[in-house]
């Protein structure tokens, strides 16, 4: 019911800024925590950061902390995650992902399996 388009990626060298957004449509985008989690060539899809409905709680990897800013628009119905000092190790895919709220903790979020709808991926590739 609900359909997730990330957006943004692209190659960029050590340092950079990069946004990724996330295009939501179907259900009611006002009622859903969004995430985004990424995976490296060979390692486990991780967890990256994760926003509430009403944007009022935010939660993030310790690797992105303090480098990356999770954000939402409502009204375009769009997630963003704004990544600055971009080093090699972040590259992967990233995801966009979504859970309707229900009243837990937005740090249900950083578990896989507790996110109900996932994008496609945008590739981000870093470089030394």
């Amino acid at each position: 019911q609900v359909q997730l388009v990330e957006s943004g990626g692209g190659l960029v060298q050590a340092g950079d800024s990069l946004v990724l957004s996330c295009a939501a449509s179907g259900g009611t985008f006002s009622v859903y925590a969004m995430g985004w989690f990424r995976q490296a060539p060979g390692k486990e899809r991780e967890f990256v950061a994760a926003i509430s409905w009403n944007s009022g709680s935010t939660n993030y990897a310790g690797s992105v902390k303090d480098r990356f800013t999770i954000s939402r628009d409502n009204a375009k119905k769009t997630v963003y995650l704004q990544m600055n000092s971009l080093k090699p190790e972040d590259t992967g895919v990233y995801y966009c992902t979504a859970r309707r709220t229900t009243g837990q903790s937005i740090s249900v979020m950083m578990s896989r399996a507790m996110n109900e709808y996932w994008g496609q991926g945008t590739q981000v590739t870093v470089s030394s």
